[in-house]
């Protein structure tokens, strides 16, 4: 169909411009769509609208926004790309006007029944954007219940061609700020991996042969052994490091709020949702997640959980559309899951969805000769910060910090080398500048694992237990005939540690 835009009462085209400038006011998709629905309907002077956008990769008709009767039910909703009049304007790209909606046979009535109205009269207009359809704008119902006519069907196809490259900017725009975003983080967390020692270069040889594949990767180790720092490696070694990267610390938010953080919300679906917000999942879409502490989500939010990595899709708080995730999960975590499973804490299923890929992270303690390489950065950063020039680490300094077991690893050497820099008060790094329980702990009688001793036999019994239980804690203290706590008491006194595993790839 050929017209004349300039044909148009002056009072329309007053209303077109205003609505368009109103459109391009802003880039931010959601605002856009929200503003092209409202502004449709009210240069058409219809009493409720539809914008729907065709989502290629789902081969579906989107709903991403509404006005009037039937917004609640109809946001978020998806059809198939034929159904009804917006399937048959997007197949043809032509606008089509109704007066008689009922007796037409291309009418959907399900869609009237979502929204418990009746429409008597529609204009649906294709959004062309370079000659492509990308969506259908539709408006029903005249307010002054009269029919629509021909001025308000080039009206809103007008409309629609020039919501159609406000539609396309707001999209490339959210694109492209998703990728500065992760080329800023990657760039702000530039990962400097820092270790010589054969059980690091170990793991770092297997997060070089998971980076470029899409697996989901499970660390494992001790907490402060350095998992967020290597999730961040993992990412900008892939082919994802120009896009985002997210952490999320699973135990520091309620099961509540973690779930609307990952997931995002609709507006309206709980008390403070006040707008629609995109999850975790959405902003890391082609990027990657990293979940860290994932052991401790409890069983209902695992279901969850497992839902998404099985079916790559997500459904907002609140929501009904599903929406389809790339993000690449990386999951971390200090608790033994595969002994979590066992005792039915965590799902079993869960368990094997995430340890695709699996990669052990040695504790400080049996990384020993890459602790001067650690202390040196740490001290030099913070002499750097205390503005402390040529401060000299003595040898006796260095021998203490490299024999202390480090029950908090890497995260616990640097708070102690940043405390004693700031002790220091000279040109020298000494003893006496370190927190007194590191000197205590190299200078220590090591009677308690003595076997002539008491104290020496009962941690040999205790090691046996463990090694007997598979280093379930709460079997053996079962078996030893002691509580949990007292055993975990005794465990921490004489240093007992799970030997470490090479991790094994299923």
């Amino acid at each position: 169909m050929s017209f004349q835009p300039f044909a148009l009462p002056p009072t329309s085209l007053t209303a077109l411009a205003e609505a368009v400038a109103a459109i391009n006011s802003t880039l931010d998709l959601d605002i856009v769509l929200s503003k092209i629905a409202s502004l449709a309907a009210s240069v058409t002077r219809a009493e409720a609208s539809s914008l729907f956008l065709l989502e290629p990769q789902r081969n579906e008709l989107v709903v991403a926004a509404a006005t009037g009767h039937w917004r609640e039910a109809m946001e978020g909703r998806s059809f198939p790309p034929r159904l009804g009049i917006p399937g048959e304007v997007l197949r043809t790209g032509e606008p089509i006007i109704l007066v008689n909606v009922q007796a037409s046979h291309k009418f959907c009535k399900d869609i009237d029944d979502l929204g418990r109205v009746r429409t008597t009269s529609l204009i649906a207009a294709p959004l062309i954007h370079r000659a492509e359809a990308i969506g259908v704008v539709e408006v029903v119902n005249r307010r002054d219940e009269r029919e629509f006519t021909d001025s308000d069907l080039k009206l809103l196809q007008v409309f629609a061609t020039l919501a159609a490259g406000a539609t396309q900017n707001a999209r490339t725009h959210e694109s492209l700020k998703r990728r500065f975003d992760g080329l800023r983080e990657s760039v702000m967390h530039q990962t400097t991996m820092i270790g010589q020692s054969s059980v690091w270069q170990q793991a770092l040889d297997l997060c070089h042969r998971v980076a470029l594949s899409n697996a989901t990767v499970l660390l494992l180790g001790e907490t402060g052994t350095g998992k967020e720092l290597l999730a961040r490696y993992i990412h900008n070694q892939s082919r994802r490091s120009a896009d985002a990267f997210v952490a999320v610390n699973c135990a520091a938010l309620p099961e509540t709020l973690l779930e609307s953080e990952l997931f995002g919300h609709e507006k309206g679906s709980f008390t403070g949702a006040h707008a629609r917000r995109r999850g975790w999942f959405e902003v890391a879409s082609t990027g990657t997640l990293f979940l860290d502490e994932i052991g401790e989500i409890s069983r209902a939010m695992q279901a969850k959980l497992l839902r998404v990595l099985q079916e790559k899709r997500i459904v907002r708080v609140g929501g009904t559309e599903t929406i389809p995730c790339n993000t690449r999960i990386i999951a971390a975590t200090n608790r033994i899951l595969k002994n979590m499973t066992i005792d039915g804490v965590f799902r079993e299923d869960l368990y094997y969805r995430l340890s695709v890929f699996p990669i052990q992270l040695p504790a400080l303690r049996n990384r020993r000769e890459d602790v001067p390489l650690f202390v040196n950065q740490f001290v030099g950063k913070a002499a750097r910060e205390c503005n402390i020039h040529d401060l000299v680490i003595t040898e006796e300094t260095m021998r203490l910090l490299q024999e202390y077991d480090w029950p908090g690893n890497i995260r616990e050497l640097q708070n102690v080398v940043e405390r004693s820099v700031l002790m220091s008060d000279g040109d020298r790094l000494l003893p006496e500048h370190l927190p007194p329980d590191i000197v205590a702990a190299a200078s220590a009688p090591s009677q308690d694992r003595d076997p002539s001793t008491l104290s020496g036999q009962e941690c040999t019994l205790i090691e046996k237990a463990l090694i007997e239980h598979n280093w379930n804690q709460s079997r053996a203290a079962a078996a030893l005939g002691v509580t949990r706590y007292h055993l975990r008491h005794r465990i921490k006194k004489y240093a007992i540690q799970r030997p470490q595993s090479p991790p094994v790839l299923s």
